[in-house]
């Protein structure tokens, strides 16, 4: 048996003259880069649509506060009455607004 030499792959013509080998890149034409813009900027369009109609929700659902000043005994009345049902102050404020405006058709 005789000891064969290890071959050597074989060279192309670009690894010989030290070239990397084009590859083209897909070029798209005008009209296919028009048309993805346009979907781009309706996709972005839409998120927007959406995003604004979350904060409207959010700005529905946030709590508007109502600033009400009490005679002391009022005061003190609705604070015995949030002391010994056990419940706050705001949740008695908001059951008689409530029942007021139920009450005269609102």
């Amino acid at each position: 048996m005789t000891a064969q030499e290890p071959t050597a792959p074989p060279v192309s013509e670009a690894d010989a003259t030290g070239e990397r080998p084009r590859r083209g890149l897909p070029n798209p034409s005008g009209e296919e880069r028009k048309s993805k813009s346009i979907e781009r900027a309706l996709a972005q369009e839409e998120g927007r649509y959406r995003l604004r109609d979350l904060k409207r929700v959010h700005t529905r659902e946030a709590k508007h506060y109502v600033n009400c000043p009490l005679d002391y005994d009022t005061k003190m009345r609705l604070q015995k009455a949030a002391f010994d049902n056990d419940i706050k102050m705001t949740v008695i404020i908001k059951a008689a607004i409530d029942q007021f405006l139920r009450d005269n058709g609102y």
